[in-house]
């Protein structure tokens, strides 16, 4: 059985006014490496010329010291990522530096637009010629309409022609943009070093550099840094919309280590769990976490529950992208390079396994499976958020219902694929609770309730065409 694991979102990074750039936004995909592995690049300036490199695989492999120094300048934006719209091609990887009439930019891009579909037909049928199939390659296709003066006004108006969650960090020979949707999807901060201005997917990645956190780009704002400093643009004034940060960010995507939507994800993660115990206690021996999202919400599923915390599954942090399949020689190859286990404490113990989600349920029948072959007495399951049970059309690798077991099935269906003794989620109304920073209203959960903040398919198509998106 093909065993798929659900894949990050794209990590950014920008720097202006600093004579490391370069060095720095490697160092800051390092750190945001878990939001991509499929692809990573960076493209600095030095007030004369921009400079690329990008490639496909992990940040350390693409990128070396000799590199680094082909990428000269003060100003320079990266991107790691894994495909949502676009398949995993060199082409594909970011960002994108294009030369049109207005001069050079360079764009990386976080997210999924919605009316990408609309926009790029309706952009080839008034003959723009596409390179790629990004979304990203659509907003520079608007900005480069003659009715536009500058890259800052040809920004902000092709800002209002795209619908969806995303973040942009794009990089001109005058200015350093960070762009966060309306509805604020996507995390992305700003900070300062050394009287450099920095952003970034997370700020796990200020941390490295040791910049000084200054705060989240706002939903909806436009970031915009130049010699003259730092100003701020709100070009959605009439679209006032909620908030829909995505709360899967909090669940799985974000290192636990980063502050995202104004709390520390562990955090957040130890509240799930704990609610998680509230909701769904269980007589057991030990309590075992599912490395590495897991973890967190294990803990507070220990300590609320009173049951000891035991590190039973081990993971491998050194597998690369692409590795020698041994065909039939070794069964569930997928799982077990990547997983193993501490058979003495499993032996004979009735086991609590925490995890973050079950997507489609294969690899977790897979760890069940050599739970029990380790000698566990029993195995019981609890999961930090509800079933899946909607695709997402935001940005998360799960397009179909037909790829989400929840959709398809019972709880009480999984727990026998599964083989486990029991299986809970924590509800919906549990783990809104454990968001504190924000209205529980202001989080995307479409994924468990199928409630969209932004239209999609031929509703979110709309408006492109009504707005007649190349002037005519």
């Amino acid at each position: 059985m093909e065993i798929r694991e659900l894949k990050e979102h794209c990590g950014l990074f920008g720097i202006w006014g600093h004579p490391q750039a370069s060095y720095l936004a490697f160092l800051g995909l390092y750190a945001l490496q878990h939001r991509g592995e499929e692809s990573c690049g960076i493209v600095s300036y030095n007030g004369r010329k921009m400079f690329q490199h990008k490639g496909m695989g992990l940040v350390g492999d693409v990128f070396s010291e000799e590199v680094i120094r082909r990428l000269p300048g003060s100003r320079a934006i990266g991107h790691t990522r894994y495909s949502t719209t676009g398949s995993s091609l060199l082409k594909n990887a970011q960002p994108l530096l294009v030369n049109y009439s207005k001069g050079t930019v360079a764009i990386a891009h976080n997210g999924n637009l919605v009316n990408a579909a609309a926009l790029h037909a309706q952009l080839e049928a008034d003959g723009s010629i596409f390179q790629t199939t990004l979304d990203s390659e659509i907003v520079i296709h608007l900005m480069s309409r003659p009715l536009h003066h500058s890259h800052e006004d040809a920004l902000l108006n092709s800002l209002n022609l795209i619908r969806g969650a995303y973040c942009f960090v794009i990089l001109t020979d005058e200015a350093l943009y960070a762009v966060r949707d309306p509805y604020g999807f996507r995390p992305l901060w700003l900070g300062k070093l050394d009287g450099a201005y920095v952003v970034a997917s997370e700020t796990c990645a200020l941390d490295l550099i040791e910049a000084e956190t200054i705060r989240e780009v706002e939903p909806g704002e436009v970031v915009i840094i130049n010699r003259k400093g730092l100003r701020s643009r709100k070009p959605f004034k009439s679209r006032r919309v909620r908030p829909a940060f995505c709360i899967f960010e909090h669940i799985y995507f974000a290192r636990p280590d980063s502050r995202i939507f104004g709390e520390t994800v562990h955090l957040v993660r130890k509240r799930l769990g704990a609610e998680l115990s509230r909701e769904h206690s269980v007589d057991a021996d030990m309590v075992i976490p599912v490395p590495d999202s897991g973890s967190s919400a294990a803990l507070g599923f220990s300590q609320e529950s009173g049951i000891p915390l035991e590190y039973g599954i081990i993971r491998n942090h050194y597998v690369g992208r692409t590795f020698i399949q041994p065909a039939q020689l070794i069964r569930d190859f997928n799982v077990r390079i990547k997983f193993n286990l501490l058979k003495e404490p499993i032996q004979g113990r009735r086991l609590v396994v925490i995890d973050d989600s079950i997507v489609r349920g294969t690899t977790s029948r897979t760890r069940v499976r050599t739970l029990r072959q380790a000698g566990a007495k029993e195995v019981h399951m609890r999961i930090g958020c509800p079933p899946h049970r909607f695709p997402c059309f935001y940005g998360i690798d799960f397009a179909t219902k037909g790829e989400l077991i929840g959709s398809r099935h019972t709880v009480k269906e999984i727990q026998k694929f599964l083989n486990v003794d029991s299986l809970a989620y924590l509800s919906l109304e549990g783990m809104l609770k454990c968001v504190k920073a924000y209205p529980k209203e202001n989080y995307c959960v479409a994924c468990f309730s199928g409630k969209y903040p932004v239209k999609f398919g031929k509703e979110g198509d709309k408006y492109a065409l009504e707005k007649k998106c190349c002037g005519q």
